[in-house]
């Protein structure tokens, strides 16, 4: 564009002379006050970005267009029934499919018929520890198209407990690992119950930190090169702040796997987040839902799996998962977001966003494993005190009508009627169960709102 003799004919305008005009036309306002906001990470965004505010310009990644897949999820509660629900869901334009699997009487054998597993990838989150249900899973599927979620820090983090007990999940971890040279990490449990996008990333650092270090001495340097790391994450609404995000996450794991000689490249599964879904006027979700998926895509997802608009009080249905999947396959194939090289490479706000969320993000980690580790902390309660914190603020600014969702706090519907709707519990559960440490829970801004009007329809 440099070369282009168009632009020889003006002169360039700089960062200063911008400021300059903007402040005039301010009229006497503070340019300061009026135009940069603080967002709940701490970073100051300013109205405007410019080349000559960088020291060195982004290089720009000579890397193949972005190659996301299309994912569907399917809970499986009958093998046959879900076997269809996956074929379905590829002859209709899903490229992978998520199984998620609640016991080991699933048999694998029906959950995979006429299922081409050597082209199609797979992701299998197991509700279980069991080494034996693993190894049958890689007899039936390819080494390179299938991926075991397996997490028992996030089962501690999410639950409260182990899947049995410390010893015992360690053991079977290391046996699952050994064979699957790979392991996940569940990020979306963070940004679902409220933390900042710093949090988020801090405590995903944090939490495959403790994996590393208990997995350095076990594995052959072979398989460290090797080795496959999946975070689960999950995406909000916040649109280019989730664009950096996921760059940030790939620039930092990266940092950190290799100082363990860790494989650096990591595969990251992306769907929206649940936090700012809503009963009410419940087709803005899927507004929300497409600027999510966009973040996802943008940012460099390898598998993005929308979240159905009726999700949150819907069991699962043919006609909201189709309207989720069409969502995807319009972004891919009639606005080709699977065609250009790394639209956000070069963009300076995006470039300083990936910078300053980096920057953040590796002192916060710093600072948990200077106190202990993410494990240490999880178990004092210190993890999730603060993501309560962050929740508390972002709530505070929803019942303030800082933070706006349509349809709820702003230009509500009264005629809205969603009680008789309702196939699924839509709001935070409080189930007495003994934990060994304070469980992280997920909830929705509009939980309270929500509940309020359906008890006064």
């Amino acid at each position: 564009m440099k070369n282009n003799p168009l632009f020889s004919n003006f002169d360039g305008v700089s960062s200063k002379q911008w400021k300059q005009k903007i402040q005039a036309d301010l009229k006497g306002a503070d340019y300061n006050d009026t135009l940069i906001w603080k967002s709940n990470e701490g970073i100051d965004v300013r109205p405007f970005y410019h080349a000559d505010e960088f020291d060195a310009l982004p290089e720009i990644s000579d890397a193949e267009a972005t190659q996301w897949h299309i994912c569907q999820t399917i809970f499986v509660a009958d093998a046959k029934k879900s076997n269809e629900k996956a074929i379905d869901a590829l002859s209709r334009g899903a490229e992978s499919i998520k199984f998620i699997i609640p016991n080991t009487k699933i048999n694998l054998e029906e959950l995979l018929k006429s299922i081409d597993t050597n082209t199609t990838l797979l992701y299998f989150e197991l509700q279980f520890l069991d080494t034996e249900y693993v190894t049958e899973i890689l007899s039936k599927t390819s080494k390179d198209k299938v991926y075991i979620l397996t997490d028992i820090i996030g089962q501690l983090a999410r639950t409260g407990n182990w899947f049995k007990d410390l010893k015992t999940d360690h053991s079977i971890f290391e046996s699952i690992v050994k064979s699957t040279n790979s392991l996940s990490v569940d990020v979306a449990l963070y940004q679902n119950s409220g933390a900042t996008i710093v949090q988020q990333l801090a405590y995903a650092l944090a939490h495959v930190n403790e994996y590393f270090n208990h997995l350095d001495a076990l594995l052959s340097t072979e398989a460290k090169k090797e080795f496959n790391i999946v975070f689960n994450v999950s995406v909000g609404t916040n649109y280019f702040f989730e664009i950096a995000k996921l760059r940030a996450l790939r620039l930092l794991f990266s940092t950190l796997a290799e100082a363990f000689n860790f494989n650096p490249q990591c595969h990251i599964f992306a769907t929206p987040t649940k936090r700012n879904k809503t009963l009410y006027d419940y087709n803005t979700n899927m507004l929300r839902t497409t600027t999510e998926c966009m973040s996802a895509i943008l940012g460099g997802a390898n598998s993005v799996c929308n979240l159905p608009y009726d999700a949150i009080y819907h069991k699962d249905n043919e006609f909201g998962e189709r309207i989720s999947r069409n969502q995807l396959l319009v972004l891919k194939h009639e606005s080709y977001f699977d065609k250009v090289n790394n639209p956000a490479d070069g963009n300076y706000y995006v470039e300083t966003l990936t910078e300053q969320i980096s920057e953040k993000t590796l002192a916060l980690f710093k600072d948990i494993e200077s106190n202990g580790g993410f494990l240490k902390q999880l178990k004092e309660g210190t993890i999730q005190r603060k993501i309560k914190e962050s929740a508390t603020k972002e709530q505070e600014d929803f019942n303030a009508n800082k933070l706006i969702l349509l349809g709820t706090n702003k230009h509500p519907n009264p005629n809205d009627k969603m009680k008789h709707e309702l196939e699924l519990y839509p709001f935070v559960k409080h189930n007495p169960v003994k934990t060994l440490i304070a469980p992280i829970i997920e909830n929705r801004l509009a939980e309270s709102m929500e509940q309020e009007r359906i008890n006064n329809e």
